[in-house]
């Protein structure tokens, strides 16, 4: 870092990323010196019979021998000059450029010699061949293994080409005054992103509804990563130094709670944590009622909870031949043997009549354009009668397929009406549209009116998980002014939600449940706005060179984070001391950060501190419950004993806006964790208080 310049244009790549691809080419091509040293020695007698066809055959012998030790020279020189300084100590690696310029010109002779190579070892050009077929092998794998590498060469050079590194873009600015989204170099980052978007999904290119998504999501991505001279390397190793910071950051901030008795109190004590809460409000009904959300993704969950058994499993819940049968108009979209409906069936432990409802078609949402609402399909979800709880309850598919996390993706803040909420409130764009698709197919046939009309006295409950959470909890702020007893059940919500006035009305009638590190509760584009400055004034402190952070990094991954490590990889301890309140994404009209007049200057641009597409903060919607594992005492550790395995406290919306690198940030998230995890909460409740619940009741 910065972007490593060459040939008069930037790419994605910078000088201390050759540290790696340099040391395993070094050990190829010493192999390759090798071989052809010993085939130069048993061919080079053989070539004085060879008459005129001697000349070409020593040429490439001597040849390929002299490239490959310059070669190996030019790339311990650039192993040597590329891990020289920390990330932003660029003029340590100043020869790296000159170096690299070298090598790649020796490809022009190499390129010469190999086809000079395959003449005599393939098409017979030159009359001189040795009886030794070891040496004839050996020859011959040498010439297509240097096709490979040159093969190997153009891809990689495909992989870093940067398609705006041309020097016409080096000294774009962001001058519109209607803010980066709309200046021309913002416009030709959304164009790259789209066309590898249409590049990269084209199963969703015939989508009449995916463009727009396109569109959106690749005018997101612009403004975020835009202005920073960032390589992806550099991300990587930024992430690796940010899971240390915070890890440093945690142990301070515990420290200092524990001198002033301050902080979060979390407790073991269920009948305490829920004291103040609604009767509903339960870990017994959440856990029941996440079944149904687990429902709600059909048969691969049911495969996914069983990876051998899983199709076992759903046979007998299956219709074979549903295709040539008549369909029940209940369901939408189902394959021919209904095996969506068997998924919902087999984990919603429901027989087929109470399934009353279910759409499994889905497709990218269309957004709305002068105030006329366009719709496309909404999420997949299930309306199901629960007899037990005397509930009908309405399951929303999370995030499964590529066209829900485009939904996810198009994040920006939209115009949300509803009943009894705060004016002005805004909403996650691609939840509001999934919300106005669903509200029109309940509308159609009125759904919804006819099952409540059949059921009476049952109570209307939404659930869902992640991107189904999220679309629940708006949905219920639509449908509860016509059904005042609406509750919600939400897990692993998104933090980018619902403007906060608005995420306090919902705390009323939706019940959120967050387990320890989930990344998605903390996911928003003001969360990746302030990560993003996070990273950069991460890697400013570093002193470390970044193949040593790679390697940290591995090391981390399977031994977690050592104690010297939070103290020695920083230039000065008190750079990385910062509060997330001073972080300057936190306050639009703060001045960006200022730096300092050397090359570390590259890693900011003028405007990287100011807001680029987060309008409106976005926070995670209903009274949210945060669960997370429980630290064992130094007498439990001792004794091998447990207590109860986690701990739980009401958190607030605030607690969740800052993304955080953690090593079980993505399985905290997964379904069958958070079910597990309220499983075993009731259990250790029924264990250490002695409760009469069983399981079979819960």
């Amino acid at each position: 870092m910065p972007a490593l310049r060459l040939f008069g244009r930037k790419w994605l790549a910078a000088s201390d990323d050759l540290v790696f691809p340099c040391v395993f080419e070094i050990c190829f091509r010493i192999v390759w010196l090798g071989l052809i040293s010993c085939v130069t020695s048993t061919y080079w007698s053989v070539t004085a019979e060879c008459g005129e066809d001697a000349l070409p055959v020593r040429i490439y012998l001597v040849g390929t021998i002299v490239l490959i030790s310059l070669n190996v020279v030019l790339l311990v020189l650039l192993v040597n000059r590329s891990a020289q300084g920390s990330i932003t100590e660029v003029h340590k690696r100043r020869l790296v450029v000159p170096l690299l310029v070298i090598k790649i010109l020796l490809i022009l002779p190499e390129t010469g010699l190999n086809v000079l190579g395959t003449m005599w070892a393939f098409c017979g050009t030159f009359d001189c061949r040795s009886s030794d077929k070891v040496s004839r092998t050996v020859i011959e794998a040498i010439v297509l293994f240097n096709w490979v590498v040159f093969a190997l060469i153009i891809f990689g050079l495909a992989i870093v080409f940067d398609p705006l590194g041309s020097a016409k873009y080096k000294n774009g600015r962001d001058t519109n005054d209607n803010g980066p989204t709309e200046s021309a170099i913002h416009r030709k980052v959304s164009k790259l992103w789209f066309r590898r978007f249409r590049w990269a999904f084209c199963c969703l290119r015939r989508d009449e509804f995916g463009h727009e998504a396109f569109t959106q999501v690749a005018s997101l991505l612009s403004a975020l990563f835009r202005g920073t001279d960032l390589v992806p390397s550099d991300i990587v190793a930024g992430c690796v130094l940010l899971r240390v910071r915070q890890k440093r950051e945690t142990r301070e901030m515990r420290r200092i709670r524990m001198l002033n008795d301050d902080g979060p109190r979390y407790s073991t004590d269920i009948t305490r944590v829920f004291a103040t809460s609604p009767a509903w409000m339960t870990i017994k009904n959440a856990r029941h009622f996440l079944r149904f959300a687990l429902a709600a993704y059909g048969w691969p969950m049911v495969c996914y909870l069983n990876c051998c058994t899983g199709p076992y499993r759903l046979i007998p819940k299956m219709t074979c031949c549903a295709c040539f049968r008549r369909k029940p108009q209940i369901i939408i979209d189902d394959n021919c043997c209904l095996c969506h409906l068997a998924g919902v069936r087999y984990t919603s432990r429901l027989r087929s009549e109470d399934v009353l409802h279910a759409s499994f078609k889905n497709h990218v949402f269309e957004v709305r354009h002068h105030e006329e609402p366009r719709y496309g399909e909404p999420l997949p979800f299930c309306i199901m009668a629960d007899h037990s709880t005397k509930s009908i309850v309405i399951g929303i598919r999370g995030s499964l397929s590529m066209r829900d996390v485009f939904t996810d993706l198009v994040a920006n803040a939209e115009r949300f009406e509803a009943p009894g909420m705060p004016p002005d409130t805004s909403a996650h764009r691609g939840m509001v549209a999934g919300v106005d698709c669903m509200l029109k197919r309940l509308r159609e046939g009125n759904i919804l009116e006819r099952i409540l009309n059949t059921y009476p006295e049952y109570t209307l409950v939404l659930t869902g998980h992640s991107l189904g959470a999220g679309v629940s909890i708006l949905l219920g702020a639509k449908l509860r002014s016509r059904y005042p007893d609406l509750r919600v059940y939400a897990f692993a919500t998104p933090a980018g939600l619902l403007s906060r006035e608005a995420a306090r009305y919902t705390e009323s009638f939706a019940f959120t449940i967050g387990l320890g590190d989930d990344f998605v509760m903390r996911l928003g584009v003001d969360s990746i706005e302030n990560l993003r400055t996070s990273v950069i004034e991460t890697i400013r402190a570093c002193k470390l060179p970044k193949w040593r952070i790679m390697l940290n990094g591995f090391g981390y991954a399977l031994f977690g984070v050592p104690s010297r490590d939070l103290e020695t990889t920083w230039h000065d301890v008190t750079e990385i001391t910062k509060k997330a309140a001073q972080s300057p994404l936190l306050a639009s009209g703060e001045r960006p950060i200022q730096t300092v007049a050397t090359a570390e200057g590259g890693l900011l641009s003028s405007e990287i501190s100011l807001r680029r597409f987060a309008k409106t903060r976005l926070y995670t919607g209903g009274r949210i419950l945060h669960i997370v594992r429980r630290k064992k005492t130094e007498l439990e550790k001792k004794s091998n004993s447990g207590g109860p395995t986690y701990e739980m406290r009401w958190a607030t919306a605030e607690d969740f806006t800052e993304l955080k690198v953690m090593p079980r940030m993505l399985l905290d998230h997964l379904p069958d964790n958070v079910f597990k995890t309220l499983t075993t909460i009731l259990e250790d409740q029924k264990t250490h208080n002695g409760s009469v619940l069983s399981l079979q009741e819960i």
